[in-house]
């Protein structure tokens, strides 16, 4: 049984992660940490795990969390990056679903985050943490970055493409909408019901953070930089990830539903749906699965695809426990074989 801990057991990341952890067959959490819940039963916090989880929260503590086998932390960004050296040191595995070890670049790094990089160092060992494209390196890894929500639908969804070659990589269209859930559980007037409801929005059409991170990913797909135009938006639900994205074809001769569906049809998360059905978000809410469809509209140059997630899930605690059963040789669908919920 491994042994695993959580650093940051508070937000939404956190509880799904333990709801997924404690039906998890060949795993145990061992400590789940909070500065500012320390003393207090988990289940007095997240009234969905009573009865299911006994444990309080404690204060991170790295001799403590240096007896498991592995820590994912669920912290703010800039949190991970101040312990995983210690914890490396002390042979434990680690996950961070922050955004401490995604980017190469510690400069990029450091002005999209407005703070300094703490160990810079670890950058270039840290794996990005897509199953999808890095399998072989999630398993002999000791450190992963687990991906973003949008950059997990963005990237899933241009893959197959890029990788054919058959599109204009310099101009790159990601329409991506998220539910509330993806800012996370602190409070922000911004966030509040009469605020969300009945209202959509573009936000952060500038530059959000995610952008260089999908960037370098489809950068490294490629083998040269692309061009990427990424514009994300503000939903009126709770969950869930749609991407919606745009590319312009320079080889017509692809059978685009033929390509997507050999590409992915080994994949255990990712399901391409049959010919001229879009996918829904409602259709992966709970579960660890990535659905998208590709189309050609009125048999033009463009192609456009669909992809949605859950955000909390595959876009967060699903993804990083699929990097944890790879990187323990454990089958990689342990622990994440939900079916979504409907309605």
């Amino acid at each position: 049984m491994i042994q695993v801990g959580i650093v940051g057991g508070t937000g939404y990341t956190g509880v799904e992660l333990i709801r997924l952890l404690l039906a998890h067959p060949q795993a145990e959490i061992k400590i789940i940490t909070s500065r500012s819940e320390a003393g207090k039963r988990v289940s007095d916090l997240f009234p969905n795990l009573r009865t299911v989880c006994d444990l309080v929260f404690s204060e991170p503590d790295i001799k403590t969390l240096s007896d498991c086998d592995l820590v994912f932390f669920a912290t703010p960004n800039g949190t991970a990056m101040k312990m995983v050296p210690e914890l490396l040191a002390e042979g434990v595995k680690v996950i961070d679903l922050a955004a401490d070890f995604r980017l190469k670049d510690a400069e990029i790094w450091q002005q999209w985050y407005g703070m300094e990089h703490s160990c810079a160092e670890m950058l270039n060992e840290a794996v990005y943490g897509m199953p999808e494209i890095n399998r072989a390196g999630i398993a002999k890894a000791r450190l992963v970055a687990n991906p973003g929500c949008y950059p997990t639908a963005v990237t899933l969804g241009f893959m197959p493409l890029l990788e054919a070659g058959i599109i204009d990589p310099s101009s790159l269209i990601a329409d991506a909408k998220s539910g509330v859930s993806g800012a996370g559980r602190g409070a922000s007037v911004a966030n509040l019901l009469c605020e969300v409801s009945e209202t959509f929005k573009a936000y952060a059409v500038n530059g959000h953070r995610h952008l260089p991170e999908i960037r370098q990913t489809l950068t490294t797909i490629l083998g040269k930089p692309v061009g990427l135009t990424f514009v994300p938006h503000l939903t009126p639900m709770v969950r869930g990830i749609e991407a919606t994205l745009y590319a312009r074809l320079t080889d017509n001769s692809q059978d685009l539903q033929s390509l997507y569906q050999t590409r992915y049809k080994d994949e255990v998360f990712v399901d391409v749906l049959p010919q001229g059905i879009a996918p829904e978000t409602r259709s992966v809410k709970g579960s660890n699965l990535c659905r998208m469809n590709v189309f050609q509209p009125q048999e033009g140059d463009v192609v456009v695809v669909s992809a949605v997630i859950d955000n909390l899930v595959k876009g967060a605690a699903g993804q990083a426990i699929h990097n944890m059963n790879l990187m323990c040789s454990l089958k990689e669908n342990a622990g994440l074989t939900l079916t979504a919920l409907l309605p």
